[in-house]
């Protein structure tokens, strides 16, 4: 079976799925952006579509709460028949601190669970007809990936194992008037970075600042030089390159030398591989500060995340798929990937363990990821017309990957490359 003809089997049947479940699609979609929660914290949005698949149960759908050891992880599965290969989808549902789904992850969890339903309900329908002997689909609730790291703890704990394909797409901002950011749109390599993160805490000693400051070993000074070196190295590093950071502690009180003070830290490159001389030049820039003020310094890393590995036959047939059911869908666009400079995600890891897809899609929204007015353009009305679509193109593209022999290789020799 050629990969366009694998494609046309399915274009239809993927559309009329994605129609019948139209109204849960939505409900789901409401709740998740209705009720923002942090990283790890989670639980209605994972009670919420767990219960979605649990009142599915006659469609044959496995639901396991706190998958995988994870509190707000959950893994809904739906198994044919015996051997076969086996697509995962992500779904992202954690929002930000204050602004809740300003980086429009409800988006992603609906695109991801109406992928999950319409390739489940296309390979039902189609199974048969096409002789395959079996296949499984698995839909990842994914927390915490704006820090915590959630797909990180999934793959230590074997979310992944034996999967073939792993599909998601992310909603970044249209721009009206720019016909290559108005509509769907795949980034392949290079449009996510390489993320190390810390926390840095210095600790002195106490004094009075007025009365002994000399008695005082400073802190708050510890950090001001660590922020002011680490400022002048960013004009040493790579265009590409990022080093971010903020003051979460600086003392308590003007009169007192601050006996302890702690930043917390990203550090990003283009690749994993070139992260790690960044992250050492950075850890200088703190050992220094604390030799030059006599503190003591301490590290608590975070997950580091590592670059987005897209796979090349998934990106492809994904715009022939998008294409063929008349959205306007670009390959590579160089315009959304400047969009997204500096930008990481904890699906770069998934994409070194398994094929990978992240790709994007635009929103009508007033201001950036991240602000308030994408929260807005996340809970739109088109915005979810958007993901749904999106949801359409990669169910189509996860049945090749379930039924196309030479389409699923072709995936496997690309993710095996260099």
């Amino acid at each position: 079976m050629h990969v366009a003809e694998s494609q046309r089997v399915f274009l239809d049947v993927v559309q009329e799925a994605l129609k019948r479940y139209d109204i849960q699609l939505k409900d789901i979609n409401h709740k998740i952006w209705s009720n923002p929660e942090l990283a790890y914290e989670e639980f209605k949005a994972h009670d919420n579509i767990c219960e979605l698949f649990e009142n599915l149960q006659s469609s044959g759908y496995e639901v396991t709460r706190k998958a995988y050891g994870v509190d707000t992880a959950l893994e809904v599965k739906y198994s044919y028949g015996k051997g076969g290969r086996t697509v995962a989808f992500n779904a992202e549902y954690d929002a930000l601190p204050g602004i809740g789904h300003a980086c429009g992850h409800n988006l992603i969890a609906t695109s991801s669970i109406a992928a999950f339903i319409a390739t489940c309900e296309a390979m039902k329908a189609q199974a048969q007809a096409l002789s395959v002997p079996g296949f499984t689909v698995r839909l990842l609730g994914t927390p915490a990936e704006e820090s915590g790291g959630g797909k990180v703890k999934l793959i230590d704990g074997g979310a992944y194992t034996d999967v073939d394909a792993c599909l998601m797409v992310h909603p970044v901002p249209m721009a009206p008037g720019n016909p290559a950011l108005c509509g769907m749109a795949t980034v392949v390599a290079g449009g996510f970075l390489a993320n190390d993160k810390v926390q840095v805490t210095f600790t002195g000693k106490p004094a009075h600042a007025a009365a002994a400051p000399w008695e005082g070993i400073n802190a708050l000074d510890a950090v001001v030089s660590a922020y002011v070196s680490i400022s002048m190295l960013r004009q040493q590093i790579l265009p590409s390159q990022k080093i971010h950071g903020v003051i979460t502690e600086g003392g308590t009180r003007p009169n007192i030398i601050p006996m302890s003070a702690t930043v917390d830290y990203y550090i990003r490159s283009p690749t994993k591989k070139t992260l790690k001389p960044l992250t050492e030049k950075v850890i200088n820039c703190f050992e220094a500060a604390a030799t030059a003020t006599g503190c003591k310094v301490s590290y608590k890393w975070g997950p580091s995340y590592d670059d987005l590995k897209s796979n090349m036959p998934i990106c492809e047939n994904y715009v022939s798929a998008m294409r063929a059911m008349g959205h306007h869908t670009l390959l590579d666009n160089s315009e959304i990937k400047g969009a997204l400079a500096g930008a990481s995600t904890d699906m770069g890891n998934v994409s070194y363990v398994v094929p990978g897809f992240h790709g994007i899609f635009c929103i009508p929204v007033d201001g950036v990821n991240h602000t308030p007015g994408f929260t807005k353009g996340a809970g739109s009305s088109e915005g979810h017309e958007r993901a749904i679509a999106c949801a359409a193109g990669m169910a189509v593209v996860a049945c090749q990957v379930l039924v196309d022999d030479e389409f699923a290789e072709s995936v496997k020799k690309d993710f095996q490359r260099e």
